[in-house]
Order: C-alpha cells, then sequence, then structure tokens
C-alpha cells in the first residue's frame, strides 16, 4: 500500500512523478473507456458523442490532478461510457428518439435558391455555404449544384447535379 501511495501520491499535493504515474493509469483506462463506449463516440461528432468526450475529458483530469478521489472519477467515467452505449443503441433502432438527440439535416440550397429561414435556424452565412462547396465539391459554380445539406454534425454537405 505504500508502494501504490509513493508511486501515485494521495489528495492534491502530488509530485510531478505522481502525476505522470497517474496520467499514463488514466491514459490507458481512458482508452480502455474509449473502446468500451464505440468508435461512434469520437468519429461522429454528433451532440451525444460531444458530451462524452466533454464529460470524459473533465472527470478524468480531476483523477490526474489529484482534485478527486481516483477509484470514484474512474467509476463515474465507467457509468457515463454505459450511458453513452446504451443511448447509442436505442438510437439505432429508435429514428424518433435519434431524432430528438441529434436533429435532422436542413437543406440550405436546393437546385439554385439559398432558403434563407433554413439558413437562419442553423446559424449559417452564404458564405459559409460557399466555403463548404469549395471544399467539398471543389467547384464556385452554383449551377452544379443541386443541394447543400447542414447535417446533424454541423458539417455542410453537397450533393451535385448529375
Amino acid at each position: 500500500m505504500k508502494t501504490v501511495e509513493l508511486l501515485f501520491g494521495s489528495g492534491k499535493e502530488l509530485t510531478a512523478l505522481q502525476m505522470c504515474d497517474r496520467g499514463i493509469v488514466i491514459f490507458l483506462i481512458a482508452l480502455l473507456l474509449i473502446r468500451i463506449s464505440g468508435r461512434r463516440s469520437f468519429g461522429l461528432h454528433n451532440p451525444l458523442d460531444s458530451i462524452i468526450t466533454i464529460l470524459l475529458g473533465a472527470i478524468l483530469s480531476r483523477a490526474v490532478t489529484g482534485s478527486s478521489p481516483f477509484v470514484p472519477v474512474v467509476a463515474a467515467c465507467l457509468v457515463i461510457v454505459i450511458i453513452h452505449r446504451s443511448l447509442s443503441w436505442l438510437l439505432v433502432r429508435s429514428p424518433r428518439l435519434r431524432k430528438v438527440t441529434d436533429g435532422e439535416a436542413i437543406v440550405l440550397y436546393d437546385q439554385g435558391v439559398f432558403l434563407e429561414d433554413n439558413m437562419r435556424r442553423a446559424l449559417i452565412s452564404k458564405d459559409d455555404i460557399m466555403q463548404g462547396i469549395r471544399t467539398t465539391a471543389l467547384t464556385e459554380d452554383l449551377s452544379r449544384i443541386k443541394r447543400v445539406y447542414m447535417e446533424t454534425n454541423g458539417k455542410v454537405s453537397i450533393v451535385k447535379n448529375e
């Protein structure tokens, strides 16, 4: 037990080496938690996925700095990951629940017309849309663009004309 306290310290009075030791352990625990949570949590960046990213980072850092007890921090993170995994499972099976948590794609441009009301709803300007068109469709020629969407993850996607 003395060896554990020597390596990892206790409370807020930690040496640099003890914080490094904690950082290594938290890194491995975070890797395990992310594997449990699934690839979705860091791949899609939907609101649900952003929440787990923020929460895990904020809570796990407390264990590294010693501002919260180590085991309760890890337990809280495990509970959050299990909730995320369960909600993700439900979202795959329930389009209605997915619509509540993620929302729907918003059409911003349709067949030559910028949809101003939808642009206001999405909080996006014509300049932002044009940037998305240039980076995604590699053109500024709107005659080549059929439709532009604001996806549920906040990205702009383009459907080109045939």
